[in-house]
């Protein structure tokens, strides 16, 4: 299927869960298989999946918040590449509340709507904020085959499978949403070879000191982590994991699993301090980027494009990153 177009209490960063996500679990949302499905003949042979995040649509006229001229060239470039489905990691919009933001959003991606992309967004904090409620009914107005879901899955053909997680709800053991992930990948369709996991906070990211030190991982990431650790070496699939939050490109492995941070669609960039485990360590910022994945007969091919120059008369792409995803 393809995207076109109460009250929460909040703790420690993570917000408990409103009627209509208890209403989700509670209507059979927390048992196996897919929410959408796309199927094999729909796909064609050649499958390709693009990571994109932190894009935090708002008046162009705000250079403040985000480069709306590199926000552009990546959305334009995106739907260049007519990908099978695009991956989101949340802060579609700046301010969720703010239904300008939204239309922001229709306005600059009128490209993937001409090329027919199936659009998979994930919850950020940013699409709650300014007003959990509004922001919600926002998010759902802009994506309206998710109405009464924060968390869904998708059958991306046979051997791809996709899984969009809301960081602004429980993660942790015993949580609705972590009990429905636990079904989900334990019903996962035997000729399934990858998932593909997306969220918006960051389970595994180089830990800061001195630079937005509030954006290292939390525990309810961290929890989700050490699951992911413990479920992987039963599965017939790899799971890899990709996130945003950190406006910046990170990539690491913990427990046989890659972990990317992939937040730069446009939001203000962030610089980051490179730790050991961070297997990208080029210096070169800012990191306006996303990551295309490519279906192989054994593996996902991973690249990484770079917008080298925001500002030039022709953009400048980089291919500043490849590695492999191999299968089981």
């Amino acid at each position: 299927m393809a995207f076109r177009w109460v009250l929460l209490v909040a703790f420690a960063g993570v917000q408990t869960l409103d009627v209509v996500a208890q209403a989700q679990a509670a209507a059979g949302a927390s048992g196996a298989g897919p929410t959408f499905s796309v199927s094999d003949a729909v796909l064609g042979k050649q499958v390709h999946v693009i990571v994109y995040g932190d894009m935090r649509f708002h008046d162009p006229s705000n250079t403040t918040v985000a480069n709306p001229i590199a926000r552009k060239l990546l959305v334009d470039r995106i739907a260049e590449e007519r990908p099978s489905a695009v991956q989101l990691t949340g802060d579609v919009p700046y301010k969720g509340s703010d239904a300008a933001d939204y239309e922001n959003y229709k306005v600059e991606s009128a490209s993937w709507r001409g090329a027919n992309l199936r659009v998979y967004p994930a919850m950020g904090n940013h699409e709650l904020s300014g007003g959990i409620e509004q922001g919600q009914e926002n998010w759902w107005t802009a994506f309206p085959e998710l109405r009464g879901k924060r968390w869904y899955s998708v059958a991306l053909g046979s051997r791809v499978y996709l899984i969009q997680l809301d960081t602004m709800s429980d993660l942790t053991d015993g949580s609705p949403q972590r009990m429905w992930l636990d079904a989900q990948l334990k019903g996962l369709p035997k000729p399934v070879d990858f998932v593909m996991i997306g969220l918006h906070h960051p389970p595994v990211a180089d830990i800061q000191t001195r630079l937005e030190v509030d954006h290292n991982p939390r525990p309810n990431e961290i929890a989700l982590r050490d699951y992911v650790t413990s479920v992987q070496p039963s599965m017939h699939a790899q799971m890899l994991v990709t996130s945003g939050h950190i406006h910046n490109y990170e990539r690491a492995v913990v427990g046989g699993v890659t972990y990317l941070v992939s937040g730069g669609g446009g939001a203000r960039p962030y610089e980051v301090d490179r730790t050991p485990q961070d297997m990208y360590q080029d210096k070169d910022f800012p990191n306006f980027h996303y990551v295309r994945f490519e279906l192989g007969r054994d593996e996902l091919k991973a690249t990484m494009f770079r917008l080298e120059y925001a500002a030039a008369v022709k953009p400048v792409w980089q291919e500043k990153d490849h590695f492999e995803v191999k299968k089981r």
